[in-house]
Parts: C-alpha cells; structure tokens; sequence
C-alpha cells in the first residue's frame, strides 16, 4: 500500500459522513461530469482537465494543461505528471494524441515533490525537452529521497517513531517499506530545473499566473492564482472532499508543520469567493474562503480533542493517534496516522500549551505547560 493511499485517506475514511455534509456547502461548476482517463474536459479557456489513473484507494490525480506559449512557438504546459508506471505512460501516450491539437508540450510544472505530481516529470521533460519548474526545496528534497538508502533512512524513521512511543513490529516494517517507495514512484529526476517562488508571476500563454508558496504538507509547495481567469490551481493545499496530510517526520523531527499549514491558507484571503478551484484531487469547486474555513475548523477540532485528553495526564504520541484515529488503523496508515498525531502534539507544543518531555531512554511524552495549568 502506498502512501498516496494514506496521507489524504487516513482522515478520509474515518469522517466520510461529515465531510459529504461539508461539501454541500461547496459549488461544483461542472456537476459530476469527469473526464475519462487519457481524455480530457475543458474547464476555462485553454485549460483542459486531465484525470489519470493511481493504483491505490484514492485512485485518480487531476493533471492541467495550460495553453502556452514560448519564444513564439505555440503549445501546452503542463502542470503536475502523474506517478511513473506503464499506466500513467500509457494514459499520457492517448493524451499526446487525443488533446495537444498537434502542439507541443512547451514545459513542465510540478506544484511538490509527491509521486503523484512529481513522478514522471523526467520522462515528460526528456521526452519533450522542455524544462521542469518546482520549488528549490521540493526538487532538492526529492533528489535526497531518490538517492537516501533505504536501510539508513528506514532505521533513522524506526528510532524516531520509537521514541514516541510506536512498538509495534509490523509497523516499524512498514516504515522501512515506505522509504523504499518514493524512488520506485519517482526514479528519476531532470538534472536542471526552474525555480518557483512565492509571488512569483508565470506568463504561460496569453495570462499571468502568481505563484503562492505553501508549507505543511510539502516541503514548498507552490499553487497558481490566475487573477485574469479568476482560476486557482491549488494542487494539495486546498482540496474539497479531504484534508491532506500533515505530518512530522525523522528527518526534521522538531517540525511544526501544522502551524505552517494554517498559516499557509491565509495567503488565499484575496482570492474572490467565486474563483474556480481546480484540486489535485475530487472536482473543480467555487467556495475557497467556506472550504478553508472548514480546513481550520477540522484542524482546531483535532486539537481540541489533544487538549481534553490532557485531562487524563500526559501522552506520546501513540497516545495522541488513538485519540485522533477511532478507527483500525492498518500498518502502514499508522506511520501517517502517527506522523499527522505528532504534527497536532507539535502544534500545541509550539502555541505553548505543552512541554515537550525527554526522559532518559530517549522517550518522548508532552504534558501541559505551566502556564497553561494556572488558573
């Protein structure tokens, strides 16, 4: 099982109900019509909707090409790639054939290093010779994960989830399993890219798209806000039927990436109410601001449900996760599950409402701070 899997579905699953009652405050401009894998639907003027396969539970990604324009030659580019496997080369080959009007790909985005967005990036931009544009950090982090070894990364995640707590033999597998799957998903990456920053502006074709930085769920994530077509691409940061990942991990085990999460949306504020959300995941939506409200409300009901089990005394982060997740948590949805529990215990721990405890094995408790105890 792989992570695409877990990181959005985790949560998923276990609020199935509520999150269908959250999304009837959502509009979907185009009702149910998908389209097929390997076609495409136009959802704005030069911008078509792909929807390509993933061998997993969460079993689609939505890909956009942009019509585009280069040094005068006309085109695509291309944002997002889908995971490398010989589906998701077949599904581009129909694509190639189907959807580019006898135009070339001109160049590639990746909004963040995950398979699903970042896998076949190489094979697209080799093919095409066109370059990729990513964030530094992402294209950086991704090369370390290609080129880790997995029995030096997987011993590092063991040690790391022991010492909060996690015991379980079958689960400390999956971990050293999970850092084996990024180079099968990603094998490979262009040598060169363009970089991606915050409030940086794309021309791609006739319009500008800004670039608007996101930390949390990746290491630098990067949206597209087209004001001109009131259209933001906004690969995971704001999707309508799930909440996305958010964890700490081994290889910054201080993190707060949940703060950096909540922050992050924030820089959606200027966004028209009405502007058309195209997600990674699910359908094109109207309704940001009434979607990000729900996001924090989520998030703030998580935390809530840490600060009253305090109530009972302190806890790890093993603690945490049975608070958080109800349901039976298979091996490798406990590693995300407990990352993401680690990532609320942090959040707390950095507002000051915790204190971080290491005892003299190495093992990791939070209790409440001082402060937080007076009356």
């Amino acid at each position: 099982m792989s992570l695409l899997y877990v990181y959005v579905n985790v949560n998923y699953q276990a609020k199935y109900q509520s999150m269908n009652l959250l999304e009837k405050e959502l509009h979907y401009p185009l009702g149910d019509a998908l389209p097929h894998m390997g076609q495409h639907l136009t959802v704005a003027p030069g911008i078509l909707w792909l929807r390509m396969s993933l061998p997993f539970a969460l079993d689609h990604i939505n890909l956009w090409l942009i019509r585009d324009r280069v040094d005068g030659v006309e085109g695509w580019c291309v944002v997002d790639c889908c995971l490398d496997n010989p589906s998701a080369r077949a599904q581009w080959e129909q694509v190639f054939t189907s959807s580019l009007l006898g135009l070339p790909i001109l160049r590639v985005i990746a909004t963040h290093l995950h398979p699903d967005h970042l896998g076949l990036a190489h094979w697209l931009c080799a093919r095409w010779q066109v370059p990729l544009y990513i964030s530094a950090t992402d294209y950086h982090t991704a090369r370390t994960l290609i080129n880790t070894p997995a029995n030096h990364e997987g011993t590092q995640s063991q040690d790391f989830f022991r010492a909060h707590g996690l015991q379980d033999d079958d689960v400390l597998s999956a971990l050293t399993e999970r850092t084996l799957q990024f180079s099968h998903m990603v094998p490979a990456l262009p040598s060169q890219f363009i970089r991606l920053t915050d409030q940086l502006i794309l021309k791609i074709g006739d319009y500008e798209w800004h670039c608007i930085s996101g930390y949390g769920h990746a290491p630098e994530h990067m949206a597209l806000h087209c004001p001109s077509l009131n259209i933001l691409i906004s690969g995971d940061m704001v999707l309508p039927r799930i909440s996305s990942n958010i964890s700490v991990y081994d290889t910054e085990p201080l993190a707060n990436p949940l703060g950096l999460f909540l922050q992050s949306l924030k820089k959606y504020a200027h966004l028209a109410e009405n502007c058309l959300i195209l997600p990674s995941h699910g359908k094109p939506f109207t309704g940001v601001h009434q979607r990000i409200k729900q996001l924090l409300q989520h998030h703030e009901d998580r935390l809530n449900d840490l600060r009253q089990g305090f109530a009972g005394g302190d806890m790890n982060a093993i603690d945490a996760m049975a608070l958080l997740f109800k349901r039976q948590l298979d091996p490798h949805q406990t590693t995300f599950a407990l990352g993401e529990s680690l990532a609320h215990l942090h959040c707390l721990w950095y507002m000051g409402e915790l204190q971080r405890l290491t005892a003299s094995d190495g093992a990791i408790r939070f209790k409440p701070s001082e402060a937080r105890l007076r009356p």
